[in-house]
Formats: structure tokens, sequence, C-alpha cells
């Protein structure tokens, strides 16, 4: 590792708002950061000192990218392996390290992990094609997961009845006993070179109902008596991975008040966007810190926070508009993070808002408030049919 920081050419495989703001932080520590990403309007290139466009799961492309950099890190798992694999043995530092991703990247390896290592999860089964569903129909309602590909929401589907298989994903899934479950939790872990660990803060996270990804972010969590076992099994898992970097764990909490592993994201995570605000060091700070194998920051909270994200309008698309900035941030406590994104769709992450405050459900109170303010939508109004 480069001593002088200034020196140290930084490349991240993805452009989107976690690499935003990441170079936000990596930009005070004077590093010169690249980005390799398909779109030309990636959030991130606006501050990346370049931005290469290309294929993550292209071999060539990944591997030619990574080439010109001293550190290689992600700000998604869904990138070309083998690329990783060959530079890492040609001496380019990668964190994540590959065979962390490996298994991460693949829902099925990510579950037959957390089974070997004897961590807690839902019972599961791997599946290859749609009719093997039918050797399982007895066991249904289940939840059927992409082993890859899949994220906010997306690739997952709830098989209610044999007639849900006709629409099936049809390909490598992993077929997951439904959870009853009474909220879920997340915790993220930080693990640098010299093997420091270091976790956050529990949160509680609420969904929305139709994107089926976070609405509402809670911090500190309001089941406690769990947090303790949560931060250890996280430092497990990524102790267990021998991974490098940032590891985003979600949790189940079940009706029993079983803490049952969801997934896992070897990445900074939309569970910790509040932690810019609430703690001295930001998820994206840490995960600079542990890719540079530099001692990990103080995770304490500074306030308890609630984290928005601000999700486009339902019946819009088109070319972005912000509307109520300026009654949003007459709110005290209040701050905004924009994702730059140029165009907006119904339910697409357009960014986020924090609220802390010294009592948790004054927090709460504005955070309701403010998701009401702010509106973020695409110029163009979409026709509702019947």
């Amino acid at each position: 590792m480069l001593h002088n920081l200034s020196q140290l050419q930084l490349g991240i495989l993805g452009g989107g708002q976690l690499g935003r703001m990441f170079i936000q932080e990596a930009l005070n520590y004077n590093i010169t950061t690249h980005i390799l990403d398909a779109d030309a309007n990636a959030p991130a290139s606006v501050i990346a000192s370049s931005h290469t466009l290309g294929n993550l799961n292209d071999y060539t492309t990944v591997y030619n990218f990574g080439k010109t950099v001293n550190v290689l890190t992600i700000e998604i798992e869904h990138v070309n392996v083998q690329a990783l694999e060959a530079l890492e043995k040609e001496g380019i530092t990668v964190y994540p390290q590959p065979a962390a991703l490996k298994t991460i990247q693949d829902k099925g390896l990510q579950k037959l992990f957390y089974k070997t290592n004897k961590l807690p999860t839902a019972d599961f089964y791997l599946i290859d094609k749609k009719e093997d569903l039918y050797n399982y129909q007895h066991l249904f309602p289940m939840m059927l997961k992409l082993r890859k590909g899949g994220y906010d929401g997306k690739g997952v589907m709830l098989m209610r009845t044999a007639a849900d298989i006709a629409n099936a994903f049809d390909g490598q899934c992993v077929l997951e006993k439904l959870i009853d479950f009474e909220t879920e939790t997340a915790v993220i872990v930080a693990r640098n070179a010299n093997g420091e660990v270091s976790t956050f803060p529990m949160v509680d996270m609420d969904f929305n109902p139709d994107a089926n990804l976070v609405e509402f972010l809670y911090s500190p969590s309001n089941y406690s008596s769990l947090e303790e076992k949560a931060k250890a099994l996280a430092v497990q898992i990524i102790t267990d991975l021998k991974m490098v970097g940032i590891l985003a764990v979600e949790y189940f909490v079940t009706k029993t008040g079983e803490l049952l592993i969801n997934e896992i994201a070897p990445r900074p995570h939309n569970s910790g966007h509040h932690t810019i605000e609430a703690c001295y060091t930001s998820q994206y700070e840490q995960h600079l810190r542990a890719i540079l194998n530099l001692p990990l920051g103080n995770t304490n909270l500074i306030q308890p926070a609630v984290m928005v994200n601000v999700l486009g309008a339902r019946n819009y698309k088109g070319n972005t508009i912000v509307e109520g900035i300026n009654e949003l941030l007459k709110l005290k406590g209040v701050y905004l993070h924009l994702y730059g994104k140029k165009t907006c769709s119904p339910m697409r992450k357009m960014g986020h808002i924090t609220v802390i405050n010294e009592d948790i459900a004054v927090a709460k109170q504005l955070a309701k408030q403010a998701s009401k303010l702010l509106v973020v939508r695409g110029e163009e109004q979409l026709r509702i049919t019947n």
C-alpha cells in the first residue's frame, strides 16, 4: 500500500449512488478515484477522476480497467469475478476479495456457506429449473430467489400455490422457507487486512410493500436485546469469509425472538446511509479505511437517526424534477442526499433523507413529515390504464 494516499489510484466497479457517496469520502483523503460503469450518466461520474464506459460482467473490460489502478473495489457485487481473480494473482489489491465475492454473489452458495458454518438462516432448497418446484409444492408458500443478479427486491417472488409455478423463474434458484417475521434488522461490519473488525449499531428497517425495498430505517434498533448476538454473527461471517472491506448483514427477527440471516452484501449498503450524519465514522469512510488497511473508525452513534429512501413518484417517468426542497430544509436536523440521476421512474431510488434528533420519536415524526414534503418525479405523467 502506498504511504502517500495522494499517489493512490483507486478503482471502483460501478458508478451508482454508493460509488458517489464513497468517492465523496475518498476526496477527503486526496485519493484519485476511477470508475467503470456502462452508464454515461452514472451518478458517480461527475466527481470521479475518470469514468471508463464498460460492462461490469465482461472479463476483458474489468481486467483492463483493473490493470490501471493500485486498489480495486466494488459498489455492486454483480461483477466478473474471474477477471478479479486474474488481477489478484498479478498483484493488484482487490477488496473485497474475489473468493468472498464468488460466494456472496450467488445466493445458493451464500446459503450453503451459512449451513456449513452453522449460521442461523431459513431452511432452503436449491433448484435448477422451474419444473423442480413441483417437488416442493407441498411446502408452499415459499420464497423463490434467483441465485444470481437479484437486488432491491428484483429476482424474488412468492410461491403461494402450484399455480404460481407456471410464471416462476426458470433457472438456478433458491427456494426458501417463508419466515413469519416480526421485523427486519441489519448490522454493518468492517474488517481490514490486519484483521481488525468493527461493527456499527444495529438498525431496524421498514420496507415499502410495493417496491420491496427499504423505505424507512431506524437507529438505534428497538431490539437491543438481540444486538450483541447480531453483531457477533456479523463478525463471524466476515471473519469466516476472510473478507476485507465492509459487509452488510440483514436479519429476520422472528415472532419467537430468533435471529435468522437473510442476505449479505459485500459493500456499502442502504442500511448504512444514515451513518454519514449519525455516526462518528460513516460506512463509506469505514470501507475506505478497511480496504486501505488503515485503523478502523469510531462507529458509535452521535444521535438517534431515521433514514428515508427517496423513491421516484408513481405514475411519472422521464427527466428528473425535484419539488419541495425549501419546505424540507426548514425542518431541524434534516439532511438531504440526492443521487444525481438524470432520469426518474416510479419507485426508483433517487436519494435519501436522514433526520437526526436526540429523541428518536421526534426523529421519526420529522422523517414522516419529510417524506411527504419532498417529491422526486419524472417530467412525463404516465397514462393510467384499468
